[in-house]
């Protein structure tokens, strides 16, 4: 009796506009989302008076997440995954390849670093102080967004996990993709007859595969691999996980910066953790045994343990504090 692994046949698109690609997909929608939810924690966090950031700013506040992370996440991407997307042109638009982040590829440890640098910037155009208080507020908003970053990778059939141990006895929760047919490595010959097509029968094969043809699952699903749910698994650590640890931390008000070396202590453990499961990325060699992710989350925990301290001994007010009802500030200190 074969095992009934989870047949992936997610659309990406929640509307797809053309049959050449045009169309609003799940991951735009996913980081729409992220960034509303930001904004409503966030606009929150200042009217209670748990944030120093002005209820009236928010909305400006986060416009500079958002270009933080898109310009970070992108440039993050091609700078430790693909360097070539620097030096790639093409005659269509948006004509360099760097900008053509319709066709995917956003790093979330760069999108982290552009979100940091835009916020610090915030501040210090706002003269606001503590200004390691803003990279605490996007820490604990950023979680829900990078939860549902994640759904959209799996959505979307990328960052495939390893395969799991037990092939023949595969858990209902691994996943089988189609698309592994494109590999080669899937015997799809008995299906000449059956799937039409020359130069597009693979293509055809796989199409049919997702549409849940009798005759061509019945061939190709048992020959699919098995693989971790690993955008699922680095799901819940990104989100549930990451934003209750962090909830925790910030019961009671704290000094500026815990919450951000917290965020990347946390963050850094639980993404070496789920990138065991992860296949490393395709063309990116690894570092002492350690994938790309792993090896920047190295230093992402070493950086949380730097600030963490630091913070410990810095002075300044304690601020934030969910288990306890501050009140909004009235004036905000200023720089110089």
């Amino acid at each position: 009796m074969l095992a009934q692994s989870y047949l992936h046949n997610l659309d990406p698109y929640a509307i797809q506009i053309t049959e050449g690609g045009f169309g609003i997909r799940w991951y735009g929608l996913a980081y729409v989302a992220g960034f509303l939810i930001a904004w409503a924690l966030i606009k929150w966090m200042a009217r209670t008076g748990r944030s120093i950031i002005p209820a009236a700013k928010v909305g400006d506040f986060i416009i500079y997440i958002v270009i933080g992370v898109l310009v970070g996440g992108r440039l993050g991407y091609a700078f430790f995954y693909d360097p070539d997307l620097f030096i790639g042109f093409t005659s269509a638009a948006p004509w360099w390849d760097l900008l053509a982040i319709n066709r995917g590829g956003m790093a979330s440890h760069g999108g982290i670093i552009g979100a940091t640098l835009a916020v610090l910037i915030f501040m210090k155009k706002h003269r606001l102080v503590p200004l390691m208080h803003a990279p605490d507020v996007i820490a604990i908003a950023a979680p829900p967004g990078l939860f549902l970053g994640r759904l959209a990778n799996f959505v979307n059939g990328e960052l495939w996990g390893h395969p799991v141990p037990d092939q023949a006895n595969a858990p209902w929760w691994s996943v089988k993709y189609p698309e592994e047919v494109y590999e080669g490595t899937i015997d799809v010959q008995s299906l000449q007859g059956i799937v039409p097509g020359d130069e597009t029968f693979v293509s055809n094969v796989v199409e049919a595969v997702r549409a849940g043809d009798p005759a061509v699952v019945e061939v190709v699903v048992p020959q699919l691999t098995a693989f971790y749910p690993s955008q699922l698994f680095q799901a819940l650590a990104d989100g549930p996980i990451l934003f209750l640890v962090l909830m925790a931390v910030w019961w009671v008000p704290r000094k500026a910066g815990v919450i951000t070396g917290a965020f990347l202590l946390t963050y850094g453990v639980l993404r070496i953790i789920t990138e065991i499961f992860r296949q490393p990325d395709e063309g990116v060699a690894l570092l002492f045994g350690l994938s790309r992710g792993q090896t920047l989350s190295v230093f992402m925990v070493a950086g949380g343990l730097l600030i963490l301290i630091l913070a410990s001994f810095a002075k300044g007010p304690r601020l934030g504090g969910f288990g306890s009802k501050g009140e909004p500030p009235t004036a905000q200190p200023a720089v110089g």
